[in-house]
C-alpha cells in the first residue's frame, strides 16, 4: 500500500512552475526524503499533499483515496515555519493541538507530557513558548506533530535549530515511528541524515523531477568504479589502479578502478600482495552531497570523488 500517489501534478504562481508534471509514490510504512535547492517546489508539494494548495493538473491520493478531514487527522505536519502559539503555555499549547486533532483534552495533556519528557524538556511544561530557545521550540513542534498517533508524518526541516545531541534524539523518535510502520517524509537539507534514514528518495529542481529511487541504488548509480584504501602500499602500482589520488576528506587513497574490474578483484590482487597492509577496503560512494552538486548545479566537487567521474556529465 502506498501512503501518497503524486501523478502528474503541475502547479504555478504566475510565471513560477513550483511543480511540473511531478509523479511519484511514498510507499507505507517507509522513510521517504525530498530533496532540492532553495526555490525547488519542495514545500509547494508537500502543501499540496496536505490539501493547503490545490494543484494546477494532475491528481494526488493520500492514505489510500482524496484527502479528506479523516484523513488529516491521521497526519503529522511539522512546518519549517514554526506554528506554535508563542503567548501559551508549552502544555497548554500542546493540549490545544491535540484537541484539533481529535483527542480528548486529558488524553492530549498526558501524551504531551509524556513525549516532552521523552525529548527532555519536562521541565519546561508550564513555561510560555516565547521563552524558550529555537531548539527547545523545535522539539515542542516535532512532539506536536506525533501527539496524536498518526499514521503519514511529514516534516519539514525537522532538524533545524537542534545541536547534534537533539539531532540524534528527533532522529531516533523518526526510527521510532517507522518501527511502529508509520510513514515519514522529511525534507531537509541535511544530506547525510537522508543517507543515513531514507529508504527511498525524491530529489526536485525547478519543479521537476531529477532523481527518484532508492537511495543506495542512487548513489551506486553515480559511483565513480572508485575504491578507498587505507593502509601501506604504493597502491598506483597495482595492475588494477588506473589512477589514484588522495582524499584528504576521508583520510585514504581513492583507487579509481580500471574497466571491467571488480572490487572483489582488486580485494583479491591486494590478498596477494604480503607487502601490503590495508586497514581500509571500500567501495567509494558519492555523498547525496555530491550527487546534489553534480545533478543541480552540473560540477563535480574538487577532488574527483563526485557522482560518476564524469565531469558533471549525467
Amino acid at each position: 500500500m502506498n501512503s501518497l500517489i503524486v501523478n502528474n501534478v503541475s502547479k504555478s504562481f504566475g510565471a513560477t512552475q513550483a511543480a511540473v508534471d511531478l509523479s511519484f509514490e511514498v510507499k507505507s510504512g517507509e522513510i521517504f526524503a525530498i530533496l532540492g535547492p532553495n526555490g525547488a517546489g519542495k514545500t509547494t508539494m508537500i502543501r499540496m499533499a496536505l490539501d493547503i494548495l490545490r494543484p494546477d493538473r494532475g491528481t494526488i491520493e493520500v492514505l489510500g483515496g482524496v484527502i479528506n478531514q479523516a484523513a488529516k487527522d491521521r497526519i503529522g505536519y511539522l512546518p519549517e515555519e514554526r506554528g506554535l502559539y508563542k503567548n501559551l503555555t508549552v502544555i497548554d499549547c500542546l493540549a490545544y493541538m491535540g484537541r484539533l486533532k481529535g483527542m480528548k483534552s486529558s488524553d492530549a495533556r498526558r501524551q504531551a507530557a509524556a513525549l516532552v519528557d521523552r525529548v527532555e524538556l519536562g521541565d519546561v511544561l508550564d513555561k510560555k513558548i516565547s521563552q524558550l530557545s529555537r531548539g527547545m521550540q523545535q522539539k515542542v513542534q516535532f512532539v506536536a506533530t506525533i501527539l496524536h498517533d498518526p499514521d503519514l508524518i511529514i516534516v519539514d526541516e525537522p532538524f533545524s535549530g537542534l545541536d547534534p545531541v537533539n539531532t540524534l534524539l528527533i532522529k531516533d523518535l523518526i526510527f521510532e515511528m517507522k518501527q511502529k510502520g508509520k510513514t515519514v517524509i522529511m525534507s531537509t537539507h541535511m544530506m547525510h541524515q537522508v543517507e543515513a534514514m531514507a529508504g527511498r528518495m525524491l530529489m526536485v529542481n525547478k519543479g521537476r523531477k531529477v532523481l527518484y529511487g532508492p537511495v543506495d541504488d542512487i548513489r551506486q548509480q553515480y559511483s565513480a568504479h572508485a575504491l578507498y584504501i587505507g593502509g601501506e602500499g604504493n597502491w598506483a602500482a597495482l595492475p588494477f589502479a588506473e589512477r589514484v589520488t588522495f582524499d584528504e576528506e576521508e583520510r585514504a587513497s581513492l583507487v579509481f578502478l580500471r574497466q571491467g574490474v571488480t572490487p572483489d578483484d582488486a580485494f583479491r590482487l591486494i590478498a596477494q600482495q604480503p607487502n601490503l597492509h590495508v586497514d581500509r577496503f571500500e567501495v567509494a560512494l558519492p555523498s547525496l552531497d555530491d550527487i546534489f552538486i553534480e545533478v543541480v548545479e552540473g560540477q563535480r566537487r574538487p577532488g574527483g570523488n563526485g557522482a560518476n567521474g564524469r565531469d558533471g556529465q549525467k
